[in-house]
C-alpha cells in the first residue's frame, strides 16, 4: 500500500539506494512511477506492505516500510532488490554498488568509489567537515537526521 512517505513513522525501516549518476528529469518522473507501482504490489507473505518513497538530489532512491502492521519478509526484500536491479538495467546505472561514497562539494553530489575517497582525505581533499551521505541509516528518523551528516559523524570518520 503506497502512502506518503512524510506519513510514515519515525521508526519506518529504510532502504537508501544510491546512484551512479543523477537520473535525468525524464527519467526521475518514470522512476517515480515504476517505484509507485512497485510500492503498490509490494506484499510479505499476501499482505500489503505500508510504504513509501522518495528520490533526494536527483540521485538517492530512498524506500521506507512502515514495519508496525506488516514487516518485511526475506522475500519481500528480495523482491525490492529484484526491482532495483531491473532500475539499474533499465537506465544503465549503479544502485546497488555499496563500495562508492557520495558527499557534497557545495551543492553539487559527487560519486567517488571508496578507494579514491580514502586517498583524497590522505590529501586533505576531503576533511572530517565534509558533509557525507551515511547510507547506512536503518530508520526514517535516523535518516531525516543521521544521513547527511559531516564525516566526523559517520562510518566515513575512519577515513579522516
Amino acid at each position: 500500500m503506497l502512502v506518503e512517505f512524510s506519513t510514515l513513522p519515525d521508526d519506518a525501516r529504510v532502504w537508501i539506494y544510491q546512484a551512479s549518476r543523477s537520473f535525468s528529469q525524464e527519467e526521475l518522473s518514470e522512476v517515480k512511477t515504476l517505484l509507485n507501482e512497485f510500492i503498490e504490489g509490494w506484499t510479505a507473505h499476501g499482505s500489503d506492505l505500508r510504504a513509501g518513497c522518495e528520490i533526494r538530489y536527483n540521485r538517492f532512491i530512498v524506500l521506507a516500510l512502515d514495519q508496525s502492521i506488516t514487516a518485511a519478509s526475506g522475500c519481500s526484500i528480495d523482491a525490492s532488490v529484484a526491482f532495483i536491479q531491473q532500475l539499474e538495467k533499465k537506465y544503465d546505472i549503479s544502485l546497488l554498488d555499496k563500495m562508492n561514497v557520495s558527499y557534497k562539494q557545495g551543492e553539487f553530489v559527487a560519486y567517488k568509489p571508496l578507494s579514491d575517497f580514502r586517498k583524497m582525505a590522505k590529501q586533505k581533499a576531503v576533511s572530517k567537515n565534509t558533509i557525507v551521505f551515511n547510507n547506512l541509516v536503518t530508520n526514517k528518523q535516523e535518516y531525516e537526521n543521521h544521513w547527511e551528516v559531516p564525516a566526523s559523524e559517520s562510518w566515513h570518520a575512519r577515513f579522516m
